[in-house]
């Protein structure tokens, strides 16, 4: 089946050697120049949404975040710049990865594909895993506790799957990051740490057993 990308930038010139390019390699291409017509052209299933941040009136961030609840497919933002906070705020609205311009083409494929196989691969996953009253569905990407969802983000999912199908195992937060975000060369600690506290909390909403354990100077591990 053909995968849909979604490209979404103010600058025209970018724009068509997106399209071109993906289209080139076999993909069926929706573009938008502005936010409005983002959050428009989302509406139609693609497989994943290629997003400037840097666009006037409504943002990259600002379409993130309204999307997000009702899109599942990776979000990967473009940016002339992107500082650790900027990092932080985009994948707490929920964005995938960050590509600095420029960019190599051959590079920016690469990791498109990446993320589209990720998705195949986790759309294929019908294992899950039962822990006193917590249930782990891997195929379903859903968590719950005594039948009640715990609302995780793509990203937290994304840990809670890495370390519970590898239970007792310590990560340490740079191979949490190569894992989980798929990036080459070192992790962001900051981005992992934040991605754990906010699964503690969502989980500690639920029950008080602590089903993620900080191994101290080390990493994380899920306890079994």
């Amino acid at each position: 089946m053909v995968k849909k990308i979604l490209c979404v930038d103010d600058e025209p010139g970018i724009l068509t050697l997106l399209k071109d390019y993906f289209e080139m390699n076999g993909y069926q291409v929706l573009t938008a120049k502005c936010g409005e017509e983002a959050v428009a052209q989302a509406s139609k299933g693609p497989d994943l949404i290629l997003l400037d941040i840097n666009m006037p009136g409504m943002d990259g961030m600002e379409v993130c975040a309204k999307i997000r609840d009702h899109v599942g497919c990776p979000i990967l933002f473009l940016t002339a710049r992107v500082e650790e906070m900027d990092k932080i705020n985009g994948f707490a609205m929920g964005g995938d990865d960050y590509i600095v311009k420029p960019f190599s083409l051959d590079v920016l494929g690469a990791r498109v594909a990446a993320h589209l196989r990720r998705e195949e691969r986790a759309s294929h996953r019908t294992e899950a895993r039962f822990m006193d009253d917590l249930v782990i569905d891997y195929g379903q990407r859903t968590v719950c506790y005594k039948h009640q969802p715990i609302p995780l983000a793509r990203k937290e999912f994304d840990i809670v799957e890495l370390l519970s199908m590898n239970a007792g195992q310590v990560f340490d937060k740079e191979r949490i990051y190569e894992r989980v975000w798929g990036y080459e060369g070192t992790g962001d600690s900051a981005v992992v740490a934040e991605h754990i506290r906010r699964i503690r909390q969502k989980l500690a909403a639920f029950t008080d057993r602590a089903y993620l354990e900080t191994v101290w100077g080390v990493g994380y591990k899920w306890v079994r």
